[in-house]
């Protein structure tokens, strides 16, 4: 049986992946924070799709909760054959109004976790001689934005890195760089939405599809939209003071939405 073990898995685009996984057959372990949810979910895919769907309740702000999903993802008996990171947040103000404390938890989600998480998957993945991992970044890694664009930044230069030093390996390893998708992160972080033009949005369902065509193909980095890699091009001729300023404010009206 194909297993798959997402983080971040209730919501947004770490749902997506476990709908779409599912409806192909994959055993499921899903992680999050909330329990309640996440076996509600877990019930809803059986369901629906008639797979298996265990849970691990985790925070990845917690050193204990980056430990538990490394122990599952270590059970050489019930391997893991794809890891999607998708756990992470943004926090609610620009960089000095936001508490250090708050920022080093990004950091740890963002990074720590994606590091340890990643390293026990594709240490047994390498053993076995297949295997995938995918690491949920953003288009913001290109742009300055603070601590969240730093940290995408940082997980998708590791994730291509990682990518290279296992290639012939059997392990394929993508950074997933989506733009603005329809999910709770906005919401979460406390941030309006309504200085984000409709095309800027993208289909969580549509993102999740690219990706594992991406990740099929044996590609490193995926972004899943074609007005996204033409901003990308874009913005290679904008003067860097101009793009800080367009990046450090779109999508970052914080208050009502």
């Amino acid at each position: 049986m194909t297993t798959a073990l997402i983080t971040g898995a209730t919501a947004g685009i770490g749902a997506a992946f476990a709908r779409r996984l599912a409806s192909s057959g994959y055993h499921l372990v899903l992680a999050a924070r909330d329990t309640e949810r996440l076996w509600r979910e877990a019930t809803e895919l059986h369901d629906r799709h008639g797979v298996e769907a265990d849970v691990i309740t985790s925070d990845l702000a917690t050193d204990d909760g980056i430990a538990a999903v490394e122990e599952r993802l270590r059970d050489t008996a019930h391997p893991v054959d794809l890891l999607v990171n998708n756990a992470g947040f943004g926090n609610k103000g620009r960089y000095l109004e936001v508490g250090l404390a708050d920022e080093l938890a990004m950091l740890r989600v963002h990074c720590e976790a994606v590091l340890r998480l990643t390293s026990a998957a594709t240490a047994s993945m390498r053993e076995r001689g297949r295997g995938g991992v995918v690491n949920v970044a953003s288009v913001a890694a290109f742009f300055p934005r603070g601590t969240y664009g730093a940290s995408k930044a940082w997980v998708t230069q590791f994730t291509q890195g990682a990518a290279k030093d296992l290639a012939g390996q059997g392990v394929r390893l993508l950074a997933l760089c989506p733009g603005f998708v329809r999910t709770e992160f906005h919401e979460r972080a406390g941030m309006g939405t309504g200085n984000i033009p409709r095309w800027m949005w993208l289909d969580a369902d549509k993102v999740v599809e690219t990706a594992l065509r991406d990740l099929a193909r044996g590609r490193s980095l995926s972004i899943p939209d074609p007005r996204y890699k033409a901003l990308l091009g874009a913005s290679r001729l904008i003067p860097q003071g101009v793009l800080g300023r367009v990046s450090s404010t779109t999508g970052r009206k914080f208050g009502p939405q």
